[in-house]
């Protein structure tokens, strides 16, 4: 490196002396601001753009993962379940309804001030078996009705928002085919969030779904978000699974899909986001959970921990990507990651089983990995 001073030997000794003030000065400030963000926790650090949160277990909960039940503490201003409030767990049985874990979500996120995301009341996956078997339209509908409004109202003023119907649209953007389209036809979509709505008027009520920076599906959703409004249906925002690469989506896809949701009038929120740093089978459709493929080798080749190489990368892609949210923050009002740490990420085990995967901000020993710092730069950077 070229000396300051022989580099601009004709400058006097004042401006010399005025420069190394300026040069210390920044130096200071880049000190403070390093310090900084090794004391802000993420919801800390993004308290004036949008809320931060993470998909929690029952182990986290249930606080047999204290490490976890920290970390959630200290992170995050608001949780979703990850699994338990799905129907085959909420109603194994037609009628019969098990609360007593949901309650403990509930619970945790109230003693601990924390918003808690109800996730989710309508999904064709993660049935419970009995719905399967249900040939009746009449019989259906009152099903449907009879789960959504009963777990709404059950949490009317403890929860914040529901995904209220997840995932029901094919990759082109037209209707899934699913048990509830093919016996109910679209007016499943517009009465679940009626019934919602009557049940809890309060909480905030969502569409979620992956995918959705592909232009054939945002096309869909954004006609299926325009349907459901027309029809009398209170939508208060989209969620945008965000299950990505290091490559795929681009940039410019993520950007257009924000404003082209935000465009509705309904709020946009970063919904189930991690990102995988593992090759997957070319022939894999978004994140949908029935696909499973054969493992091999070249499928895992992180087994016993992740290359600098590669932790660069996602550092810099985490980066990136934040840098777009918090340019559209007015447009955002939550971004949440799929899980507490790469240990409990559902990748481990999708779209192939037993699987080494890294796509979180913390890792397996519940440590900051540099995708976290990346994140926090973003956060403490008054340049972007």
């Amino acid at each position: 490196m070229k000396n300051f001073k022989s580099h601009y030997p004709k400058l006097k000794p004042n401006l010399l002396i005025a420069i190394s003030l300026v040069l210390i000065v920044a130096c200071n400030e880049k000190n403070i601001t390093a310090k900084k963000s090794e004391t802000l926790s993420l919801k800390e650090a993004f308290k004036n753009e949008f809320v931060i949160g993470a998909a929690v277990n029952d182990q986290l909960i249930f606080e047999e993962d204290s490490l976890g039940a920290k970390l959630a503490k200290e992170e995050f201003n608001t949780i979703t379940p990850e699994n338990s409030m799905k129907w085959m767990y909420m109603e194994p049985q037609q009628g019969v309804f098990e609360f007593e874990t949901a309650d403990r979500y509930i619970d945790f996120s109230t003693k601990n001030n924390i918003a808690f995301i109800g996730h989710n009341l309508v999904w064709h996956s993660q049935l419970a078996e009995w719905v399967k078997k249900i040939t009746s339209k009449e019989e259906l509908n009152a099903s449907l009705k009879n789960h959504v409004q009963t777990i709404a109202a059950r949490y009317t003023g403890k929860i914040h928002g529901w995904d209220v119907v997840n995932e029901a649209l094919n990759e082109d953007g037209t209707l899934r085919n699913s048990l509830f389209l093919e016996k109910l036809g679209p007016d499943y979509l517009v009465n679940s969030f009626k019934w919602a709505e009557e049940a809890d008027p309060k909480a905030e009520l969502y569409y979620n779904d992956y995918n959705m920076t592909r232009k054939e599906k945002r096309a869909g959703a954004i006609e299926l978000v325009k349907m459901l409004q027309k029809n009398g249906a209170r939508v208060d925002g989209i969620g945008m699974q965000a299950h990505w690469g290091l490559t795929d989506p681009t940039l410019e896809e993520i950007e257009t899909s924000i404003l082209a949701y935000a465009d509705l009038g309904i709020q946009v929120m970063i919904t189930e986001f991690d990102i995988t740093v593992l090759p997957n089978p070319w022939d894999l459709e978004g994140a949908e959970v029935s696909q499973n493929f054969e493992g091999s080798e070249e499928m895992n080749p992180y087994t016993k921990k992740l290359p600098d190489s590669v932790s660069t990368l996602l550092a810099k892609r985490y980066k990136d990507i934040f840098s777009i949210f918090k340019k559209h923050s007015d447009k955002i009002s939550r971004v949440t990651f799929w899980g507490i740490n790469d240990g409990v990420s559902w990748l481990n085990n999708w779209p192939i089983e037993n699987r080494t995967n890294y796509p979180l901000l913390f890792d397996r020993e519940y440590n900051k990995k540099p995708a976290y710092y990346g994140v926090l730069e973003v956060a403490t950077d008054s340049t972007l």
